[in-house]
């Protein structure tokens, strides 16, 4: 079974100005990632505003992606949905377009039990035969997947990892060691890339993954051949763009820095999309002084 590594883009959905779909772009994108190098990528996460489209552009999206990227790199899909029957609706979609794994976000908005949790992955997992990565992101969704619950699930053959998006370390040290060595701990937060892959996990879901997906992997390759003050310096590297995800919504300032770099994805989805101009003034700052060989050239 497919077991995921390295660096891995949490894809931007690109849209027009008037928050239509950009398919066009979306296809320019996963170009663009397979030519930067990159592990695998992930389309429909939280950088992929899964929470701002209908089910039927999310069925839109997905084909485009795996159309686009024709084998040549694996495509995670982001399929959890907020009820156990769309998130099976939806990940039977993703099958059928051909997707190798999929994502699945834990339940959100209502209050999940932990028995409830754990029958809502199973349910999923016995609906289609893709391997599964659980996503726990409770400051968004308001429900965190336990270690206890991981321990378990860890154990049904086709749920191969978790993605951790907590942005507490000491939570992805407690699904280390609560799972097997098969079980694949992925980082999301990218600012614990490098923590991450110390202490025993794969890789990372990145959101900044959409500004410099070269420098990711250059510092996960530095990583994998030993040279840890090179990969410390590139992770270190990534903390002022970081600093300035607070801005606004996180999601939406990493793609408007995508668009400052010339990458046209267009604005988040009203009302998610943020003050473009007062974010440009320090995004741009930022860039110059930290990044310059981002900026395109006028």
């Amino acid at each position: 079974m497919y077991q995921p590594k390295g660096i891995i883009p949490a894809m931007a959905t690109p849209f027009y100005a008037d928050g239509s779909l950009n398919l066009e772009e979306l296809g320019n994108q996963v170009e663009r990632f397979v030519k930067s190098g990159v592990h695998a990528i992930f389309t429909l996460g939280t950088n992929g505003e899964f929470y701002a489209l209908d089910f039927d552009e999310k069925v839109q999206v997905m084909e485009t992606v795996i159309q686009k990227a024709a084998g040549r790199i694996p495509v995670w899909v982001g399929t959890g949905c907020v009820t156990t029957q769309e998130t099976v609706a939806l990940s039977k979609r993703a099958v059928q377009a051909g997707a190798t794994a999929l994502s699945v976000i834990t339940p959100y908005f209502g209050q999940v039990s932990p028995k409830a949790m754990a029958e809502h992955y199973r349910t999923v997992a016995q609906a289609v035969d893709l391997p599964i990565l659980m996503y726990n992101i409770p400051a968004r969704t308001g429900n965190a997947i336990s270690r206890e619950t991981v321990a378990e699930l860890s154990k049904v053959e086709n749920i191969i990892g978790i993605k951790d998006s907590s942005g507490n370390f000491d939570n992805t040290l407690q699904y280390l060691e609560a799972t097997h060595r098969d079980f694949a701990v992925i980082a999301g937060n990218d600012s614990l890339i490098l923590s991450t892959l110390m202490a025993g996990g794969v890789g990372a879901i990145a959101g900044t993954g959409n500004i410099f997906p070269e420098r990711l992997v250059e510092m996960y390759q530095a990583w994998e051949s030993g040279d840890i003050a090179k990969a410390t310096r590139l992770q270190d590297s990534i903390r002022p763009i970081r600093d300035c995800l607070k801005l606004g919504n996180p999601n939406s300032v990493i793609k408007r820095v995508a668009n400052l770099i010339g990458y046209p994805v267009g604005p988040a989805r009203a009302p998610f999309d943020g003050d473009y101009a007062a974010w440009d003034t320090v995004l741009l700052k930022t860039l110059k002084e930290h990044y310059p060989e981002l900026l395109k050239a006028d």
